[in-house]
């Protein structure tokens, strides 16, 4: 694929996490996204956007697209924006941090994380997982 697919754009809020997931599961599905990789990237979506929903204003936008290799999830929201510093290095807990497993989880079952924005202007987080044969 050489140019960029958009498979889904949702806002979302608490009430449509259960929609939002079923939703990238079956797009990743239709992508060729198999198991158990598939499962661990609607698990990703899940904590990135619970994340939106709990700490950045009661929701967001995602955007799922089909990229070249692979599947690229973006989820951005209006909160007070954060960055990529916040997300520990070892399983929070561990290192005495009381939060941060969303992000952390996300970042370990994903090929790539990265958090664009800052203080006050909400944040994008935007993460993707290599397609096979692709």
């Amino acid at each position: 694929m050489l140019t960029p697919e958009l498979l889904c754009r949702l806002r979302f809020t608490l009430r449509d996490l259960p929609r939002l997931r079923a939703e990238v599961e079956a797009r990743a599905a239709s992508a060729g996204l198999g198991e158990p990789r598939r499962g661990e990237f609607v698990v990703a979506v899940d904590a990135v956007a619970t994340n939106a929903v709990e700490h950045a204003g009661g929701g967001g936008q995602l955007v799922l697209r089909h990229l070249a290799g692979e599947l690229e999830c973006q989820v951005a929201d209006s909160g007070p924006g954060f960055t990529e510093d916040v997300i520990p290095e070892l399983l929070p807990g561990l290192d005495g941090a009381t939060s941060g497993r969303g992000l952390w989880l996300a970042r370990l079952v994903t090929d790539r994380l990265t958090v664009a924005g800052g203080t006050g202007q909400g944040a994008v987080v935007t993460f993707a997982v290599r397609l096979p044969g692709e």
